[in-house]
């Protein structure tokens, strides 16, 4: 197995669930980009050399965790394909490809056994709505969605927790995320173009990927996609109308046996995930589960998830243990 972008916070935070999970590695191999070559990272007690990636670094790889960029990505995959290695991206450069599968473990499993060389890992912020959604879809259908997330500086990768360290010291930041302020401050993602109307890249992103993992092309979705000034930990809050009567014990009941999600819901002891809480955690959380009273199948939930685990390494770690079972 290899790790691509190693020394990056999500291949650093892979290493750690390889780990915890126990996951049988016969050699590990860590790849990044000059700058990072030689840095060493320890693993399962061992000291490992990250090495600089380059066009031989995937003859003896039989899986291959990228977390490098979209340039990277659309670079070496290939590269790795044609070498026998199967790649799980986290990037976006593959995730619309109609022949790579778009893969959340606990959603569709089945997915990630019809691919050709490449699974896509989707959208941290996509990964944590449909694992506590999808249960609740099955049951009693989706007619619509409505979104808002409040992201980590953290989904930027290390430069938007320096931006945002920075500012809380009173220090110029030499590289951001973002023009405008991150701390004390909300901002927006970058967009794609600079018409009046205009969704950023990330609300595109969610769109087209929850209606590609549920197979529902035309499923109304509004988004609105946000960063805050916390450093690790998406949180989103969820409304969707449904298709069947339901109520919130349909709800729990629904939500409370689906691995990979946790329910704290209790309004009265003030209890409900929150970033902080959950972090270092590989689970969904879901919370605040409550009725629309304007309309009688508006449900509203809350979801956080760990944005560098469930939203991004574990989720690729999973993907890599169904293609190892498989194989075994």
């Amino acid at each position: 197995m290899a790790i691509v972008g190693a020394t990056g916070l999500v291949g650093r935070t892979m290493l750690d669930v390889l780990d915890e999970m126990d996951v049988p590695i016969d050699s590990l191999a860590l790849y990044a980009s000059e700058r990072s070559a030689g840095t060493m990272l320890e693993f399962r007690g061992t000291t490992l050399t990250v090495q600089k990636l380059n066009e031989h670094s995937f003859d003896a790889i039989d899986i291959a965790l990228f977390s490098a960029g979209g340039v990277l990505s659309r670079a070496y995959a290939p590269i790795a394909v044609k070498a026998g290695c199967t790649v799980i991206d986290n990037s976006s450069a593959f995730r619309m490809e109609p022949n790579v599968p778009l893969v959340v473990p606990e959603v569709n499993p089945d997915d990630a056994m019809n691919h050709h060389g490449i699974i896509a890992n989707p959208n941290c912020s996509t990964i944590q709505l449909v694992l506590a959604l999808e249960p609740i879809r099955k049951r009693f259908g989706l007619n619509r969605l409505i979104l808002s997330t409040y992201q980590s500086v953290s989904g930027a990768g290390q430069k938007g927790i320096d931006q945002l360290h920075d500012e809380l010291q009173g220090i110029e930041p030499q590289e951001r995320i973002s023009p405008h302020p991150l701390a004390f401050n909300t901002v927006f993602h970058n967009r794609i173009h600079e018409e009046r109307g205009a969704s950023t890249e990330e609300e595109i992103k969610m769109r087209r990927e929850i209606r590609r993992i549920f197979s529902m092309p035309d499923l109304p979705i509004a988004v609105t996609c946000v960063r805050i000034p916390t450093t690790g930990g998406h949180a989103e809050s969820v409304y969707a109308e449904l298709d069947a009567h339901w109520t919130i014990d349909d709800i729990h009941e629904c939500l409370s046996d689906i691995p990979g999600l946790t329910i704290i819901d209790d309004s009265q002891n003030d209890a409900f995930p929150t970033p902080i809480s959950v972090a270092g955690n590989n689970n969904v959380f879901v919370g605040r589960i409550r009725k629309d009273e304007d309309h009688p199948q508006g449900l509203m939930i809350w979801v956080v998830a760990d944005n560098l685990r469930k939203g991004a390494a574990t989720n690729a770690v999973q993907i890599a243990e169904l293609l190892m079972k498989k194989n075994s």
